[in-house]
């Protein structure tokens, strides 16, 4: 099992238990891969360093790092899946280097 940290941005126009849901389906996606979160780190809604255009334009999103614990594997699924994910701005999983 190796370290990874997934950076994630919401839109902005979500409300509280609509973004909940989508942070809950993204737990279980990890968690469906033998996953194992082990940090959430919720940094609320800030303004993007630039503006993106989905649907409509956003400037503003909210803003998630989680850490999890996964097989090599892991990263690449999770990725497919958020890529095709509406709510999703943007997002990026790391590997983590362990200590």
């Amino acid at each position: 099992m190796r370290k990874y940290e997934l950076a994630l941005v919401l839109v902005a126009n979500l409300g509280e238990e609509d973004k909940l849901s989508e942070l809950g389906k993204i737990k279980e996606i990890i968690a469906r891969f033998g996953g194992q979160i082990t940090n959430v780190d919720d940094w609320g809604k800030r303004k993007l360093a630039y503006e993106i255009k989905k649907v409509q334009k956003y400037k503003e999103g909210f803003y998630y790092f989680i850490h999890f614990d996964a097989a090599t594997s892991v990263p690449a699924e999770l990725e497919s899946r958020l890529r095709i994910t509406e709510r999703v701005l943007r997002y990026l999983v790391i590997s983590l280097e362990d200590k």
